[in-house]
């Protein structure tokens, strides 16, 4: 069972916590993950700056932070994730890239899950085969096209 917990700090989030579950459900049953906690925090510049600081040492503002808190001593237990992602950015985000905040937030926590999940984009290549397939999600989910945008119109 995929247990996803929903936590507004930032108010103005276009966040439907029924949509959200749903997206991290799907990716989890996407990926063969069964048993999972996902913790979801939606906050705004402040706070998420201030998490970047103290837990990354980078200064500055970013769309998404997550981390994977299992115990992996124990086979068979529930993996543990805790997202955190930038609601007041979205809201900006989508508006100079012409997409809904729902779907730009939706791309955050797809994005920062992926990780935990055999992802990266540390390098070109990466990069492209995580955002395709973030991509692939949020279309599969009625998002649309929202990190490849420009590929819609080519």
């Amino acid at each position: 069972m995929v247990t996803v917990q929903i936590t507004k700090h930032f108010e103005k989030a276009p966040a439907d916590p029924s949509k959200l579950r749903k997206l991290v459900r799907t990716i989890c049953k996407r990926f063969g993950l069964a048993q999972a906690v996902v913790s979801v925090g939606i906050v705004d510049d402040a706070e998420i700056s201030k998490l970047n600081q103290k837990f990354l040492g980078h200064e500055g503002t970013t769309d998404c932070l997550s981390f994977d808190l299992s115990d992996r001593a124990e086979p068979g237990e529930p993996r543990v994730f805790d997202l955190i992602v930038n609601g007041e950015l979205a809201v900006r985000e989508a508006a100079q890239r012409g997409h809904s905040a729902e779907a730009e937030l939706a791309l955050y926590v797809a994005h920062g899950l992926l990780h935990h999940l055999g992802f990266d984009d540390a390098t070109a290549e990466q990069a492209r085969q995580m955002h395709r397939a973030e991509d692939e999600i949020l279309q599969h989910l009625g998002y649309g096209l929202v990190y490849n945008k420009e590929a819609q119109a080519q």
